[in-house]
């Protein structure tokens, strides 16, 4: 038994969150993200293709955070959206924004939409608590 498109939607970005957040996995990006991704999410100005999204989980997230786990607590799925609430943790122990390691645990809470195109990335929008986050571990 095959599964629906919306069951093989969700299972797209739950691989993305597991491989390429969680550990950084290049290869699943490639995978799993398309050449002409447009990222709502891109701060104004800055690129909103793939590079933006590599450049925010690798050089950002990845190199300020280290232990990152991402728990999805719910996704709904229509047509060819997918929507996630999540939290991503991990450890403050890498320089980000110019705020030194403060080995504090963060919670980072996100809402995701992702658009799924021939099994891929097609375009996503979210919203974070990051700035919150980055205000608290640069007040310590």
């Amino acid at each position: 038994m095959t599964m629906d498109v919306t069951a093989q939607n969700k299972a797209v970005v739950i691989r993305f969150n597991r491989e390429f957040i969680e550990k950084g996995d290049m290869n699943a990006f490639t995978e799993l993200v398309a050449d002409d991704v447009v990222n709502h999410a891109a701060p104004s100005g800055t690129p909103n293709g793939p590079e933006s999204m590599v450049n925010f989980i690798l050089h950002i997230l990845r190199a300020g955070f280290s232990n990152i786990k991402v728990d999805i607590y719910e996704q709904v799925a229509e047509r060819d959206l997918v929507t996630s609430r999540k939290k991503i943790t991990g450890i403050h122990t890498g320089s980000i924004f110019g705020i030194p390691a403060s080995n504090k645990h963060v919670v980072i809470h996100v809402i995701d939409m992702i658009r799924i195109k021939n099994g891929k990335y097609a375009e996503h929008w979210g919203i974070s608590n990051f700035s919150e986050v980055l205000a608290q571990i640069a007040a310590s």
